[in-house]
């Protein structure tokens, strides 16, 4: 088999990539493969544990379909048994809910066909690790915790940070780096993918390999992803993601709250633009760059058209100051109106649920984000009186906004 020469494999594999470990290995074992016309085998561990896959897990998804355009074999490994441990990485406290077989599997099955959408799966080898672990006897695992001290264990950072602060540490968690690290025993693994804060399991996988007397792997790690906030990782429980199977225009509108100084990151780790013209976008307008970068995305998980189609809505109905297409309407009880017909713009916010709370409102108001009518005309102060009628529209900011419907 015909491979890519080194340097340009090297070139790719390098975008991206904050650790490669270690690296001194790496380019010699590309040159063997490529002299022996035989493929890497490309690991990629995913346990199962929810089923939305985000822009944060495209990651390594996306650098191991470059691996497979460069000719090598991608392996994924379904953790339908470490997912019932439960990573304890960048953790400080255990799971309090550890997940049944059966949420697992069906996790598993959604969280492929999402994967599809980034890895050529009919390329793919796709192992789930039970078909091993299931098998071990006890005297086997004993032999396979007998291969790591506690000592090792305490040298990551989230055990030892727990150990310190005599938070409790249990002995499942425990089995979980060595569970990933002999995975890459099991496949034969000659690169593993994953964020930096696997570096603890990548080299205990090396570790567990060598003393199977089979080549050691390369950890080939890539930096987290922040969120929409731009400071923490991207994850669905802090709000801060972009999941790639959500409508074009739902990810349109994330794009474009991205703070600018995370869009290098972005373009980075979510497209293969040429960071040449990539820093030449940057030098121009934010809002350009964002819907660039936008529209690169969607058209990958949706197409071209779908991708035009959402940024040309966002245009017309948030970044051109046009009416949305779609806008809700929300009762409001005539008792709550003076007998005038008004009330005040605090109470209309947060009657309207546009604002959760009364200083919320207030708040908007005096930034003068609270707006009435199609022309947007702002409240100027909390103490102004507001006509209440049917079909008022009511602007909280630029994307909450929604009709008055007045009810008895």
């Amino acid at each position: 088999m015909q491979f890519p020469p080194i340097e340009e494999q090297l070139a790719i594999i390098r975008r991206g990539v904050e650790k490669i470990v270690p690296e001194e290995e790496l380019a010699t074992k590309l040159e063997h493969s490529r002299q022996a016309g035989t493929p890497l085998r490309v690991k990629y561990g995913i346990d199962p544990t929810g089923i939305d896959v985000h822009l944060g897990h495209t990651v390594p998804l996306r650098k191991i379909r470059q691996f497979q355009e460069l000719g090598h074999q991608a392996v994924i490994i379904i953790g339908n048994y470490t997912a019932l441990v439960g990573d304890p990485s960048g953790r400080d406290e255990a799971r309090t809910k550890r997940l049944t077989a059966e949420d697992v599997e069906a996790n598993a099955r959604d969280y492929l066909a999402q994967v599809g959408k980034v890895v050529d799966l009919d390329r793919a080898e796709v192992h789930r690790n039970g078909d091993w672990f299931g098998k071990m006897d006890f005297a086997q695992v004993l032999n396979l915790c007998g291969k790591v001290t506690v000592a090792q264990l305490l040298t990551r950072d989230d055990f030892s940070r727990r150990y310190r602060e005599e938070k409790p540490i249990f002995l499942h968690e425990c089995l979980y780096p060595v569970m990933q690290a002999w995975d890459s025993v099991e496949i034969k693994a000659d690169i593993e993918l994953g964020g930096t804060e696997q570096l603890y399991s990548f080299m205990l996988a090396r570790d567990l390999q060598r003393d199977a007397g089979i080549n050691q792997q390369i950890g080939v790690m890539s930096p987290i992803l922040v969120g929409l906030d731009g400071v923490r990782r991207m994850g669905k429980s802090l709000g801060n993601y972009i999941g790639i199977s959500e409508e074009p225009y739902e990810m349109m509108k994330k794009f474009m709250q991205l703070p600018d100084e995370v869009m290098r990151m972005y373009y980075e780790l979510l497209t293969t633009l040429p960071l040449d013209e990539v820093d030449a976008l940057l030098g121009g307008h934010p809002k350009e760059a964002k819907v660039r970068l936008a529209k690169l995305v969607i058209g990958e998980y949706h197409d071209a058209s779908a991708a035009d189609e959402a940024a040309g809505r966002w245009q017309k109905e948030v970044g051109g100051g046009g009416l949305p297409a779609e806008i809700p309407e929300v009762e409001l009880s005539r008792s709550l109106l003076d007998t005038d017909g008004t009330l005040g713009p605090t109470q209309l916010l947060t009657v309207l649920n546009l604002c959760a709370s009364n200083s919320e409102a207030r708040r908007l108001v005096a930034q003068g984000g609270a707006k009435l009518g199609e022309d947007k005309t702002k409240i100027e102060s909390a103490d102004e009186k507001i006509t209440a009628t049917n079909g008022l529209l009511v602007w909280a900011g630029k994307k909450k906004f929604c009709r008055v419907k007045i009810v008895d």
